[in-house]
């Protein structure tokens, strides 16, 4: 290869995307703002839960009962009641997404050794919010349940409410979460965005960048001139690369100090993989631009080719496990999953190249056989 002919190439390609304020724009803060919008429109955390609470019995032991929903930081009061006018208009109108209506003689009826019987709605619409709403309501009432059986023991046998509590659970279960202990969904969402970005915005560049060439004519320059195919490609996908790399540094940046996502590996061998998979995901436009010839047909097919899988068989929504068959093998066809794995091995595991070596092999080799493919479907012949 002639370094001469490849830098005259790398020149003329970053001189059009400076020039190109559309594609400047593409290539340098699109994907800074896809960072911010989805990182601030995107939770998977389900708190301050808007709720009615209906205290029919209005006793000392319904309010008790109540605090426990109204001082927790998963449930926020919109009104306290004691009748149900109006509750069903404002699920409707979703100003609400629960509600706890407790009957009248709840006090009575605990007191006495029977059931009380607490009704509990939620709306059903946002399924994954009201199974999450389902489990903290049960949380709260187990508690509040086995307080009031501890109350009882503690009267009858004449020993402290602690002790009676004790033996209410001879079994006790204790939690531990790993590497996210305060289950911040933003800490895994920032560096699972660093990977969706990078799996689009690359492609996208690459394709459009070859395919441009190709609508403005000015793709037979190359075909008549010295310029081996190799050369072109190097000179041509070398900018995009780098822009691609200087964005995932970006990216990082906002995931790590921005959103405040803990990066606890080796920032060395991250900026390595992740170099691996821009040149991997780079090599998927470049197998684009071979066959597309406008525009807008890259476009199209690079999107159904890096946002749909980067989406739904990354891990990043449904993890891989829950997946089915068809869908798992889908999974590791393509590289989001493995650089999934990476970035969340780097920022919240603490983990290097002795435990994600497999995806580091995986990413190369994706390098390596897009490229291959580009270079040999790429011809400097028109074609007819």
């Amino acid at each position: 290869m002639n370094l001469v002919r490849i830098s005259a190439i790398l020149i003329k390609e970053t001189r059009e995307i400076v020039r190109d304020r559309l594609f400047f724009s593409l290539a340098f803060i699109v994907p800074t703002v896809l960072m911010l919008l989805f990182g601030y429109g995107l939770s998977f955390d389900v708190e301050h839960i808007p709720f009615v609470l209906v205290d029919r019995d209005n006793s000392a032991l319904s309010r008790d009962y109540s605090h426990r929903f109204i001082d927790s930081r998963y449930f926020e009061l919109h009104r306290y009641s004691q009748t149900e006018d109006g509750l069903e208009t404002e699920l409707i109108r979703n100003e609400i997404r629960a509600a706890i209506i407790i009957p009248e003689h709840f006090e009575r009826d605990l007191l006495a050794g029977r059931p009380a019987h607490v009704q509990t709605l939620i709306d059903g619409t946002f399924p994954f919010r009201a199974r999450t709403t389902l489990g903290y309501v049960t949380a709260i009432n187990a508690a509040a349940t086995m307080e009031v059986i501890a109350t009882y023991i503690s009267e009858q046998q004449g020993i402290s409410r602690a002790d009676a509590a004790k033996s209410l659970q001879p079994i006790q279960f204790n939690v531990r979460y790993l590497y996210n202990q305060s289950l911040k969904s933003i800490w895994s969402l920032a560096p699972n965005l660093l990977m969706l970005i990078l799996m689009i915005s690359p492609p996208f560049l690459t394709a459009l960048g070859v395919v441009r060439e190709v609508e403005r004519g000015s793709i037979y320059n190359i075909y008549s001139s010295t310029v081996t195919r190799g050369e072109f490609l190097v000179g041509k996908l070398l900018p995009y690369v780098g822009i691609s790399f200087l964005n995932g540094i970006i990216l990082w940046l906002l995931a790590a100090r921005w959103f405040g996502a803990p990066f606890k590996g080796s920032i060395v061998f991250f900026l390595f993989a992740m170099t691996l998979y821009v040149i991997c995901t780079a090599g998927i436009g470049l197998v684009v631009s071979v066959f597309a010839h406008t525009q807008i047909a890259a476009m199209t097919a690079t999107t159904i080719l890096t946002v749909v899988p980067a989406v739904l068989y990354s891990g990043v929504l449904i993890p891989i496990a829950s997946l089915t068959h068809g869908g798992q093998i889908l999974a590791h066809l393509i590289p989001a999953m493995y650089f999934t794995d990476i970035v969340l091995g780097c920022f919240l595991k603490g983990v290097g190249i002795s435990a994600l070596r497999i995806d580091v092999i995986v990413l190369a080799g994706y390098a390596t056989v897009l490229f291959t493919a580009g270079y040999l479907l790429f011809t400097k012949r028109p074609s007819s």
